[in-house]
């Protein structure tokens, strides 16, 4: 599979809003993103592509991402993991899924189809061997310290038994001990203390497993802000998420990455209103001037976050302008001021241009991340996979 054969693409859509709406992901810049983060490490990536590759489309994004030099994929689920290595074209990539539970149907099948496993906790370890003798072959195991995000992973004082444990699970066939990984709190926060005591805390952790006579062939700690700020982090394997999709989580440092996602919509109806209309629930918002309006036919159940009501703009008739009143669930309300448009007119939510709002802008005004943002955007938005102009 060349990149340049990839054709404009996307698994069947379903729930098609019939021109109301569309995203649609340059694979090109994607592409680019990849190739710029893996310029910063001497290491191979491992292109976090869960949630649906962050809202954009996992299998076109895995294939893009594999083809521009990713070495190995992850994600969240194991359904994300069995669906990835069940693709031909895939079947030499290693996917590594992060997450699940001890009883969860499937585990045995994911570990069947070859998929790689974070493993956070004693009791996962023993569920994750049980499931590997009931699929006849060895699962591949990324074991996971807790080094201080206090969230996924095995706490410090139990790091000893969780490495004797996998010790004895591998000597016996049930696993094969392919990883040590860790997660960081505050990567994104240059100079933050809790730094420098998770890099310390990973290699106490490394430590235990070595002890236990294990030898991981890839250690990994960095995410993408880690990847970009701190050298110190890479190991063996970087593991980028939001950076390959054209976002930088920490911007005071320049690195040259594309929004991959478009989104847009088109104007549905207009009209004039005058002078202290309330506009939309609660009449949140009064017209101080008689003024154009229009209504966009997108809303929070898209993805539009309703926290950025009477704040965020979106990009209309060749500039921003501002959405009054509140977000509602299906669509929104724009100023035009003084200006008209015709239904049907384009509007552009995240665009790649510099005067068109971002992900990073619609964070700013909801109060979150452009992560959020992202995985947000609902099912009724058909996503499209295109060459672009990079």
């Amino acid at each position: 599979m060349a990149i340049d054969n990839y054709r404009v693409v996307s698994e069947p859509i379903t729930n098609d809003m019939s021109g109301m709406a569309k995203a649609s992901m340059d694979w090109r810049r994607l592409a680019h993103n990849v190739e710029t983060l893996a310029s910063l490490t001497d290491v191979p990536l491992m292109a976090m592509i869960k949630a649906d590759a962050y809202g954009h489309g996992v299998i076109p994004a895995a294939r893009v991402s594999v083809e521009a030099g990713s070495a190995s994929l992850g994600v969240a689920t194991l359904r994300e993991a069995w669906r990835l290595r069940r693709l031909p074209d895939l079947a030499e990539i290693p996917v590594m899924a992060l997450l699940y539970t001890p009883e969860q149907p499937g585990l045995a099948e994911t570990i069947e189809a070859g998929a790689e496993l974070g493993v956070s906790s004693l009791t996962n370890l023993d569920a994750v061997a049980v499931a590997a003798e009931r699929a006849g072959t060895s699962a591949r195991v990324h074991l996971k310290g807790d080094t201080g995000i206090s969230r996924g992973g095995v706490a410090e004082p139990e790091w000893e038994a969780f490495a004797e444990a996998a010790a004895k699970h591998q000597a016996a066939g049930a696993i094969e001990v392919v990883g040590a990984w860790s997660h960081l709190a505050c990567a994104d926060e240059i100079g933050h203390a809790a730094n420098a005591a998770q890099k310390a805390a990973f290699e106490r952790f490394l430590s235990a497993v070595a002890a236990a006579g294990l030898d991981p062939a890839v250690r990994h700690l960095a995410n993408s802000a880690a990847l970009i700020a701190d050298r110190e982090t890479h190991y063996d394997l970087v593991r980028p998420g939001i950076a390959l999709y054209g976002y930088n989580p920490v911007p005071q440092i320049p690195v040259d990455l594309k929004p991959v996602m478009e989104l847009r919509s088109r104007v549905a109806t207009v009209k004039r209103l005058p002078a202290g209309t309330g506009v939309s629930y609660g009449h949140a918002h009064r017209l101080e001037r008689d003024s154009n309006v229009a209504l966009v036919p997108l809303g929070y159940a898209d993805g539009v976050p309703r926290a950025a009501s009477g704040r965020a703009e979106v990009y209309l008739a060749g500039r921003r302008r501002r959405i009054l009143g509140r977000i509602c669930m299906d669509q929104f309300v724009v100023d035009l001021g003084e200006n008209t448009v015709r239904p049907g007119e384009p509007v552009i939510l995240i665009g790649a241009s510099d005067h068109h709002p971002d992900a990073d802008d619609w964070a700013a005004w909801a109060g979150t991340i452009p992560n959020e943002i992202l995985t947000g955007i609902g099912a009724r938005v058909p996503r499209y996979w295109n060459r672009g102009t990079a």
